[in-house]
């Protein structure tokens, strides 16, 4: 409930102020091409707030777009963005680390929630859920802070990683196909580096 507190007053700022906006979300559109995108693809965004990157998907004619995210706050400005086609998504609003439950997918997106779990239990909580949900062959694709990129984001710490030291935490059965580092550019003008990473779940 802590955690739902704090982003949904995060929420309540203009989506253009917050740190991580993308008008469109280019890496990950990218990487998800990459991993086959095609309407028969299921997807899952973990902590996709009011992304846009569900509006790409859409239209892309993805056929099981799910999104999660622990703040209402943020699902309620997505829906009011999208209209009508927010009825296309399946909308879980939880906390990643918690229970909840979708039908297995091809492909898990998080941009930028893994590295707000700072402790052991969280990130253990978190590999089990992706163990889980992405089926075997499927792809996991997961965006942090580099290991040169900022120590806190929105008043929370952060735990910040290489592709390797990601790997590691993820342990066996998630191959590293590919890593890009990214400086993002706040709507500001600050500089922040990520680094993005996509990962193949082994075949069982």
């Amino acid at each position: 409930m802590e955690r739902a507190a704090h982003w949904d007053r995060v929420y309540r700022k203009d989506s253009a102020q917050f740190s991580w906006f993308e008008a469109v979300p280019s890496i990950s559109l990218r990487l998800i091409e990459a991993a086959g995108l095609s309407p028969a693809t299921r997807i899952i965004d973990i902590g996709g707030g009011d992304s846009h990157l569900v509006d790409q998907l859409l239209r892309r004619g993805v056929s099981f777009l799910a999104v999660l995210d622990v703040s209402r706050t943020a699902f309620e400005r997505a829906r009011e963005r999208l209209g009508r086609e927010a009825d296309g998504v399946s909308w879980i609003q939880a906390d990643v680390t918690g229970p909840w439950t979708v039908p297995e997918v091809d492909i898990w997106h998080d941009r930028a929630v893994f590295h707000f779990l700072t402790t052991v239990a969280d990130r253990t909580a978190y590999v089990e859920r992706l163990r889980q949900t992405v089926a075997p062959g499927g792809t996991a694709i997961i965006a942090t802070f580099a290991l040169n990129g900022p120590p806190s984001c929105s008043g929370l710490p952060v735990e910040r990683y290489s592709p390797d030291t990601l790997a590691r935490e993820l342990g066996e059965g998630f191959v590293l196909e590919h890593a890009i580092d990214h400086l993002h550019h706040t709507p500001w003008g600050v500089e922040q580096a990520f680094q993005y990473s996509r990962f193949r779940r082994q075949q069982l």
